[in-house]
C-alpha cells in the first residue's frame, strides 16, 4: 500500500473539483514498454499489462479496470475504491463504468505543450474512440494537461522531503568529486568517479547514465547534453559539472564549477571571478522574484537581462525547469516565449512547485561557467532546497 499514491490520487480529486472536470481517465497498456509518465503518481511503480483504465472522479469515487491478474496489485495501491477485473475485453467494463458515473467531461492524457501530460498514445486513443463509439462519451473528451500539470507541480510535504534527500545526496557527491578532481584528469575519469559513487549509494542517475554527469573542462569541451569526453583538466580551466540523482523515485539537478589555478596564481582571474558573480547574482535575483502567480517567462527575462546587461551573450536555453519524478518534470517553465517551448513559459508559478534555476555563460579562454540550484515556490516566495554555490572552488 502506497501512502504517496493515495495522497496524490486524493490531490487529483481536489484538482478536478477546482477545474470543474468530472472524470480523469488514464488509459494504458503494456506499460513496461513505455508507460504513461503520470502512472507512478497515481498507481505506483508497478506496471500494467493489458488495456487498463484508471478513473479518478471529482466525487472521490475512483475506479480501476485492469486485467484479472493485476486486480490484487490495483487493490493494494489503496487508491481505488472499486477495482474491476476482466479477462477477454475491457470494452464492456469501461462502457458500463462510464454509464454508471455518467461524467459530463472526461479528461484524457493529451497535450501539445507538455510531454509529461501527453501519455495517451495514438494507438490507445484510437482504441478508446472505438470503444466509445455510439455512446455520448466520445464527445465529452477534453485534455487532462491542466490536471497533470497541477498534480505533478504541487508537491506534497512527503514529495518535498524526498527531493531534499536527493539534493543532499547530490551535494555530498559533488563535494567528494571536487576533492577527487585533479590536474590532467579527463572528463571521463571525473564521470567514472561519480558513477562509482552512484553505485556505492545504490542510486540511479537523474537522467541518462552515460550523460549524467555532464562534465566540461576548458573552452574546447562541447556544452550541452553530451557525454563526457577525453578533454583533460589543464591549468586555467573551468571544470563544470551538471549532475543529479534519482533517489526513492525523486530527482535532483545541480551544476557546480571549479577553477584550476595556473602556476603562480592564488585566485581565479578577474574574468572568471566576474563571470561567476554575474551568474550567481542572476540566480539570486531570479529566486527573489519568484512568487505565486508570476508567469515563468518573467523570471526568465530577469535572469537573462542580468547576464546580457553585464556584457555576456544571451544563453540559448530556459533559465529553469520543474523538478520532481524526473529531472525535467514537465509543466511550467522559467523560459523565454520561444516557439519550441509552446505555452510552458506562460504558466503561472504555484505553491509547491520545485524549479531549477540555471543561467550560464561561456568564457572563450576558460570554459563554460554554469550554476544550477533547486528551489521550491511557497506562499511567501521561493526557498532554496540546495545550498547555493557562492564562491568558485579553487584547485
Amino acid at each position: 500500500m502506497s501512502t504517496l499514491v493515495q495522497s496524490k490520487v486524493q490531490q487529483a480529486v481536489e484538482i478536478l473539483k477546482e477545474l470543474k472536470i468530472d472524470t480523469w481517465l488514464t488509459f494504458v497498456r503494456e506499460t513496461s514498454a513505455g508507460g504513461d509518465p503520470v502512472l507512478p503518481l497515481i498507481y505506483g511503480e508497478g506496471g500494467l499489462t493489458w488495456q487498463s483504465a484508471l478513473l479518478i472522479n471529482r466525487t472521490g469515487d475512483c475506479s480501476a479496470i485492469v486485467g484479472q491478474f493485476e486486480a490484487h496489485a490495483a487493490r493494494e495501491t489503496g487508491a481505488f475504491a472499486t477495482v474491476i477485473p476482466y479477462d477477454q475485453s475491457i470494452r464492456p467494463a469501461l462502457r458500463a463504468e462510464l454509464e454508471r458515473i455518467n461524467p459530463a467531461s472526461i479528461a484524457i492524457n493529451t497535450s501539445t505543450t507538455d510531454v509529461i501530460a501527453d501519455g495517451l498514445t495514438q494507438g490507445m486513443y484510437t482504441i478508446l474512440l472505438e470503444i466509445l463509439q455510439d455512446t455520448p462519451f466520445a464527445a465529452r473528451l477534453v485534455p487532462a494537461e491542466n490536471i497533470i500539470r497541477a498534480l505533478r507541480g504541487r508537491k506534497t510535504p512527503a514529495e518535498l522531503e524526498l527531493i531534499r534527500t536527493a539534493i543532499n545526496t547530490t551535494e555530498d557527491i559533488f563535494e567528494e568529486t571536487f576533492h577527487f578532481a585533479a590536474m590532467n584528469m579527463s572528463e571521463v575519469e571525473i564521470a567514472d568517479f561519480m558513477h562509482r559513487r552512484l553505485d556505492d549509494h545504490d542510486l540511479d542517475a537523474a537522467w541518462s547514465y552515460e550523460g549524467c554527469p555532464i562534465v566540461n573542462t576548458g573552452p574546447d569541451s562541447p556544452v550541452g547534453h553530451a557525454a563526457p569526453g577525453a578533454n583533460r583538466i589543464r591549468p586555467g580551466h573551468i571544470l563544470h559539472i551538471d549532475f543529479g540523482v534519482r533517489q526513492a523515485g525523486y530527482c535532483s539537478d545541480l551544476q557546480r564549477v571549479a577553477y584550476f589555478l595556473k602556476p603562480g596564481e592564488r585566485d581565479a582571474p578577474h574574468e572568471v571571478r566576474q563571470a561567476f558573480e554575474t551568474v550567481s547574482q542572476a540566480i539570486q535575483a531570479a529566486v527573489r522574484t519568484m512568487h505565486v502567480g508570476i508567469p515563468g517567462k518573467e523570471i526568465d527575462a530577469l535572469a537573462r537581462h542580468h547576464i546580457t546587461q553585464a556584457g555576456y551573450p544571451e544563453f540559448m536555453h530556459a533559465t529553469g525547469h520543474q523538478l520532481g519524478r524526473l529531472a525535467h518534470d514537465g509543466g511550467g517553465l522559467l523560459g523565454p516565449p520561444w516557439d519550441r517551448y509552446g505555452l510552458a513559459p506562460n504558466y503561472l508559478l504555484e505553491a509547491g512547485q520545485v524549479y531549477t534555476v540555471e543561467p550560464g555563460l561561456m568564457l572563450p579562454d576558460f570554459g563554460y561557467l554554469g550554476l544550477e540550484e533547486d528551489v521550491v515556490v511557497t506562499s511567501h516566495g521561493a526557498e532554496f532546497l540546495s545550498k547555493p554555490q557562492r564562491k568558485i572552488i579553487l584547485k
